[in-house]
This record gives C-alpha cells, sequence and structure tokens, in this order.
C-alpha cells in the first residue's frame, strides 16, 4: 500500500475536535454532554447578516474576485476605523475563514525550515499551518503561575537565530484568554525591527476584551508596518464560524502580490459568506453591547466556580472566551476521556479540551485543560458541579501538598 506523506504523519491531530467520536458515542448512549471544549459561540448571529442571507435573490452563484468583493472590502475599512487601524480596501485580503488567512501568510513569506517564534500555549492549528508550509514552530513559554505573561526579551533573543523568520501572537489569546500590554507589544515591535520578522498577528477577539487597557494591534506599532500581517475572522465576532470569512491584512504590497497567487488558486472565498459577513457590518451598538456583557457575567460565573472546586486553578483572562485550567489531575486527555467514556453524574458529564495539544515543549500542560464559556450561564453552573463530581471519582486525581 502507497506511504502516508511525510507531513501528513507529522500534521497534529486538533486537541478540540479530536476527542469528539467519544462525545458522539456518550450521546448515543443517552448521556448530556456539555461542550466546554469548542470555541463555537452560541450567541445569536446578527439579524441583519441573517435577514442578508434570507434575501439573496440571484439566478447565479457567481465566482467573487480572488481578493474578496470589493464592497465588503471597503465597507471593512470603516469598521477597522473604529479601533484605530487605519487600512484601505487594497491591504484587505478576504479568506476562506481566519485558518487561510494564517496558512496563506506562511505559505507567502516562510521558506522551508524557517522558523516562528510564538507564545505557547497557542492555537493548536498554527502547529498545522507550519506543518504544510514545511516551517518551524519554536516556542516561547507563559506560564499559568504568571497568568501567560510574555517572558523578558532575553527569552526570545536566545532563540532567534539565522532560520528565523517571524513571530506570532493571538491577541487577545486563544487559548489563555491573555490581553497582551502595551509593553509586551513594544517589546515585540522592537525584536521584530532589530531582526527584520514577520510579525503575524491573530486579533479575531478584539471585541472581547475585559480590563480598562487599551486594546493594542499590531497595526498600531509604529515603524514595521511592512513587517506586519494581520488575521482576522467574522467567526467569533458575529457567531458566524460555519460562514468561513476571513481577512489577511497587511500593507506590505509584496506579501499581497504573493498571497493573491494562492488566492487565485483557490479561485475565491465564499460567495454567500461575504454577502452576509457584509451585512452583518451594519449590526447595531446594541448587538456588540449585549454580547459583551454576557461574556463577562459567563467570565464570573466560570472562573469564580473553577477556582471554588478543590485543587482547581485559574487566572482571570482579560480577552477571549477561553481559561486555561490547572486540574488536580495526573493526564488531563485520560481526564477528558475518561470523563466521557465512563462517568457521568445522574446522565451528564462534560467535555474539556486536554492543554496538552497547545504546547509543543513535551510534557507541558499535561494537567491543564482549556475551557470555553460558549454556554449560558445555567448550563455553566451545572458543567462546574460535574466536573467537580467527575474530580472527586477520578481515579487519577492527584491528591493536594499539605
Amino acid at each position: 500500500m502507497p506511504e502516508i506523506s511525510t507531513r501528513g504523519l507529522e500534521m497534529p491531530e486538533s486537541p478540540i475536535r479530536k476527542l469528539a467520536p467519544l462525545a458522539q458515542a456518550a450521546t448515543d448512549r443517552g448521556i448530556k454532554v456539555y461542550h466546554l471544549n469548542i470555541g463555537q459561540p452560541d450567541l445569536p448571529t446578527p439579524q441583519c447578516g441573517l435577514d442578508a442571507l434570507k434575501k439573496i435573490d440571484r439566478k447565479v452563484l457567481e465566482y467573487s474576485p480572488s481578493q474578496g468583493i470589493r464592497s465588503y472590502r471597503e465597507k471593512l475599512t470603516h469598521y477597522y476605523n473604529k479601533y484605530n487601524i487605519h487600512v484601505t480596501a487594497d491591504d484587505i485580503i478576504i479568506t476562506s475563514g481566519g485558518s487561510e488567512a494564517v496558512l496563506f501568510a506562511f505559505m507567502s513569506t516562510l521558506n522551508p525550515g524557517d522558523e516562528i517564534i510564538i507564545p505557547e500555549p497557542a492555537y493548536a492549528n498554527y502547529m498545522a499551518f507550519a506543518v504544510s508550509a514545511g516551517a518551524k514552530i519554536r516556542t516561547i513559554a507563559t506560564t499559568i503561575e504568571e497568568g501567560f505573561a510574555l517572558p523578558r526579551v532575553e527569552k526570545f533573543e536566545e532563540l532567534i537565530n539565522e532560520r528565523t523568520r517571524a513571530i506570532m501572537i493571538c491577541n487577545p489569546n486563544n487559548p489563555t484568554g491573555y490581553l497582551y500590554t502595551r509593553r509586551e507589544m513594544n517589546q515585540i515591535k522592537e525584536l521584530v525591527k532589530k531582526y527584520d520578522l514577520y510579525l503575524f498577528s491573530d486579533e479575531v477577539y478584539r471585541e472581547y476584551i475585559y480590563t480598562g487597557s487599551p486594546y493594542i494591534s499590531a497595526m498600531h506599532l509604529e515603524g514595521i508596518e511592512q513587517n506586519t500581517i494581520l488575521i482576522d475572522s467574522v467567526s467569533k465576532r458575529y457567531s458566524e464560524c460555519g460562514l468561513r470569512i476571513g481577512a489577511l491584512i497587511t500593507k506590505n504590497a509584496e506579501v499581497r502580490k504573493a498571497v493573491m497567487k494562492f488566492c487565485q488558486a483557490r479561485l475565491s472565498p465564499p460567495l454567500i459568506g461575504q454577502i452576509v459577513a457584509e451585512a452583518s457590518l451594519d449590526a447595531p451598538e446594541e448587538y456588540y453591547r449585549d454580547v459583551y456583557d454576557e461574556y463577562v457575567e459567563r467570565r464570573k460565573v466560570l472562573i469564580d466556580g473553577l477556582n471554588r472546586i478543590p485543587g482547581v486553578y485559574s487566572p482571570i483572562p482579560m480577552g477571549a472566551f477561553y481559561t486555561v485550567a490547572k486540574l488536580p489531575v495526573d493526564d488531563s486527555e485520560k481526564f477528558c476521556r475518561w470523563c466521557l467514556e465512563t462517568f457521568d453524574y445522574e446522565g451528564e458529564t462534560v467535555m474539556t479540551a486536554p492543554a496538552e495539544g497547545f504546547y509543543t515543549t513535551p510534557g507541558a500542560g499535561r494537567n491543564e485543560v482549556r475551557i470555553a464559556y460558549v454556554l449560558k450561564k445555567e448550563d455553566l453552573e451545572r458543567a462546574l458541579f460535574i466536573l467537580r463530581k467527575a474530580l472527586e471519582e477520578y481515579p487519577g486525581r492527584v491528591m493536594e501538598e499539605g
């Protein structure tokens, strides 16, 4: 039988989705599963977007331009202006989700063997896209004990060599919910300038910042405009994960020219998705405020509840809708599997994402899970209660010292 490619063998499994068959099997047995494992918002899509979908009246569903519909890109510039991100429609390339934006950014700027420095834990699919591009991830550790703050600049410089090509951040961060400070963003800027690196910045969670600190976009950093590539998506902003509409934004014309070759090879981003995404930009301020307020309340329920469970610790996330929590278990993947295969409490169980899959350092995150607070508050409270019961029964529980 022919062999699988090296790239196919190296491609990591998603820590978010790989336990999905076990969850389905539990559901098939009649167990209710509280899904805390995946960042699929349950809040409604803007009505203006849904109305646009219903009103589509076309005789032909044609290809869109490879870089995306012009009217949508023009309208996006006004959205970014609200965040003091000043770009033109020509700076924006529409992609099939934020994932394709990351992949095309990597493919357009990295050669096989080039290295990207990424703080860990990190969104697991970055590793997958790096494999696709033949690039190598070099991770710089952040720790739950320090709230996942960036380490000193010297730690970055220890990793920089002749193969280093880029730094990548997610801000606010998935999976930790960490928000980079102005000092940290300036530290990254100076490294990018000093070593002439690319800066890939995934900013799909900018709506969800729970602190008085200002939102610092990579696009706000002066002096590295030609180095910066912004990744964006409507998936989290408007609960439109299924539209598969993202964006790659850069003022670097040579990068855009290279990205467009990949865009033309895949023909066009989804037509229907762009129509709905363009209409969704008309969502009223009330929509954003209601969604934001709901996440603030959910965050409080989750973090307060987690830190009341004996042996569990979670820092307070300042952005996005995730947290990484430390559990008193020997192995979080074994615990997550056990919850789905063996455990239930009154016919219910919980599903979280083992955090080890968000690290590349062997053994890191083994007793941590990522939790997404994308359930209504009542369900979060019930899920926390069931998590407590599961930890009390789990045979691999690690007893607290003292």
